[in-house]
């Protein structure tokens, strides 16, 4: 019985050690659900299954050592288990430590965005470096702390193990492996037990409170891999010409085309003999909250309030998801959030997608993509390209710029270059379609010192003062180019990517989705549009604007089009929310859909709508069958 309790060591030490940060967890957030109506104490019996999982596969290896192995290599196992213990309790610590910045920046445990932003090392050091000093410098202390004591204190000595004659041993070994195998398995039911049963409750939080860190970062991995392929397992089963008929008569579009089964004619409300340019301000990270028109704060973006009066102003949009290419997506090829990775990294979509760049080039229009960063990052250099884009302006074209920071020049310089080159192309009689995407709004928020008057009671570089010189910069564009002649032959979209953070207790924090969106250019009447529009329904509305019938498949309709519906789908990491006027639906992976009323910014449970739920799900499974398909074009 030693090889068990060497096991049972094990998994005590390291269960224990999840418990602690759990229990953490538990405490620094009570606040944010100690008033609900949920079973919170529960977090730490699903939390243990959740830890029970990731450490029976940890256990696979010693068993294979402790039962298999001949007692003459007894000295390498104990070697190799030193260090296999050091090394993955070490990794369990790490991603413990990682949880409480990682919650604190996106109001989740550590998820795909965890592996992903690796790729992009010079970014990320200097968001972490600069936001999280305090946190860095307290988890390697720690950490560094665990590996010296471990290597001076921790003893191993599997000589007893090794004492019990290999038959025995080996003897042990099925009954054991039977036990790791129902603890990975972790249920006793038709299926083995997922990220899905940490999701017990209808408070995010405690949802996110039960979860295991690193199985929800190898989970999300696993997930996104998978959710290529098919979102069915996942999420429910729906033939595809039923799902797409259900989305075409909730998005109200009539086409027949098959191999575009959204594409349709839009003609436009506002024919012109010369169609203006399109311009499109994708602004990062700029939630409603900070926009006194909407109802956010006041003092933060002087210049957008004083423009909402001179265009059309969405006040009730909702973005597509919580990530930038989610918003590019929405915002510059008019479709809602695909399951797992977006459109930007996805190999059918790098080219012979639809996007705005397609559709206006058999007109003329020079199109390009403006970026003051690495336009490689989240591949955004290479979908542009491949789907049509004309030119890539980013970092390294900026020779001639005032201010750099550690996502690239700032968004002065970015609209300095804009302006010429929109100079330029007017001058030669050449019609352009551009699409800006601002940085400075970004974590550690770098931007040029002197240019606006810093708010008070928050720290220089903080997400306040960023949004501030992003809306200066907003202004400053504006202003150069009413000062030219391309002014009145252009429409301008001022539109948010997302918000800066997604949080909030709710399953899916709709509230937070909500953005700014403005129209405004030469012979564009200001109005208030107040009713439910997403991203795609501002790219159709803009491309109403500039006078050119079209056809697309654009997933909304333009404001001035009896078509309009008001709804809106959002991605939530793996949940989806379609909202109709004030309904909500939310779907999860292998969870029971369910089904809210919006109210005062916030989800009420209500009784199931069934229709709504099948509605949602419907265009989960329609936007991986268009992509896999190639039916998006």
């Amino acid at each position: 019985m030693r090889i068990t309790e060497q096991l049972v060591k094990y998994f005590l030490s390291v269960t224990g050690l999840f418990f602690v940060g759990r229990l953490s967890l538990f405490v620094l957030y009570f606040d944010r659900f100690q008033d609900s109506d949920v079973n919170y104490w529960l977090a730490f019996f699903y939390g243990l299954r959740m830890d029970t999982i990731v450490v029976s596969i940890l256990l696979v290896i010693p068993l294979i050592l402790f039962t298999l192995m001949p007692q003459k290599v007894e000295k390498r196992v104990t070697y190799f288990l030193k260090f296999y213990y050091l090394i993955t309790i070490s990794a369990m610590l790490f991603m413990e430590l990682s949880t409480f910045p990682f919650l604190k920046q996106y109001d989740v445990r550590p998820n795909y965005l965890f592996v992903e932003y690796l790729k992009y090392p010079k970014e990320v050091f200097g968001m972490i470096t600069s936001g999280f000093k305090v946190e860095i410098a307290v988890s390697f202390s720690i950490l560094f702390l665990f590996i010296h004591l471990f290597l001076k204190y921790a003893k191993f000595n599997f000589s007893k193990v090794f004492e019990t004659g290999y038959t025995k041993r080996a003897l042990l070994f099925i009954p054991l492996a039977l036990v790791l195998f129902i603890g990975v398995r972790s249920s006793f039911g038709h299926r083995p037990a997922n990220i899905s049963d940490a999701m017990y409750s209808s408070n995010r939080i405690v949802n996110e409170i039960t979860k295991n860190s690193l199985y929800s970062v190898c989970y999300a991995v696993y997930a996104n891999k998978k959710y290529k392929i098919d979102a069915s397992g996942e999420y429910g089963k729906m033939e595809p010409a039923e799902a797409l008929q259900r989305v075409k008569k909730c998005l109200n579009i009539q086409s027949d085309n098959k191999q575009s089964p959204l594409s349709r004619e839009a003609k436009t409300h506002f024919k012109a003999e010369r169609p203006k340019n399109l311009v499109i301000f994708l602004q990062e990270s700029l939630g409603a909250q900070f926009v006194e028109t909407l109802g956010g704060e006041k003092g933060i973006t002087p210049n957008l309030n004083r423009l909402t009066r001179e265009g059309i102003l969405f006040d009730n949009v909702f973005s597509n998801g919580t990530r930038s290419i989610r918003g590019i997506a929405g915002s510059v090829a008019g479709n809602f959030s695909i399951p797992g990775k977006g459109v930007l990294k996805r190999n059918k979509a790098q080219t012979d997608y639809f996007t705005l760049s397609s559709l206006l080039e058999p007109f003329g229009y020079q199109t390009m993509f403006l970026y003051g960063g690495e336009s490689r990052f989240d591949n955004m250099r290479g979908w542009f390209l491949g789907n049509g884009f004309d030119r890539i302006i980013d970092e390294p074209e900026f020779t001639d710029y005032a201010f750099k920071g550690t996502w690239g020049v700032s968004d002065g310089d970015l609209v300095n270059m804009a302006n010429k080159e929109f100079i330029n192309l007017h001058k030669k009689n050449q019609p352009f379609a551009a699409v800006m995407f601002s940085s400075s709004n970004h974590s550690p928020f770098d931007f040029p010192e002197g240019k606006i008057d810093l708010i008070e009671g928050v720290p220089e570089k903080s997400v306040k003062n960023a949004v501030k010189y992003a809306d200066f910069a907003i202004g400053d564009f504006i202003e150069k180019a009413k000062k030219e002649s391309y002014y009145k032959d252009t429409v301008f979209v001022i539109v948010a990517d997302h918000n800066v953070r997604v949080y909030g207790d709710d399953m899916v924090p709709v509230n937070m989705f909500h953005i700014p969106a403005l129209i405004l250019g030469g012979g564009i009447e200001p109005v208030t549009y107040s009713g439910l529009a997403t991203q795609p329904d501002v790219l159709a509305t803009a491309l109403d604007l500039i006078g050119l019938d079209l056809t697309y498949p654009i997933m909304g309709h333009s404001i001035f089009s009896d078509k309009k519906q008001e709804l809106s789908l959002m991605q939530f990491n793996d949940s989806y929310a379609l909202r109709v006027k004030d309904k909500v639906a939310v779907i999860r992976p292998k969870k029971e859909p369910l089904t809210f009323i919006y109210k005062n910014e916030h989800l009420e449970a209500t009784g199931h709508d069934v229709e709504l739920e099948k509605n949602t799900l419907a265009f989960v499974l329609s936007l991986t069958h268009l992509y896999s398909e190639k039916l998006y074009r």
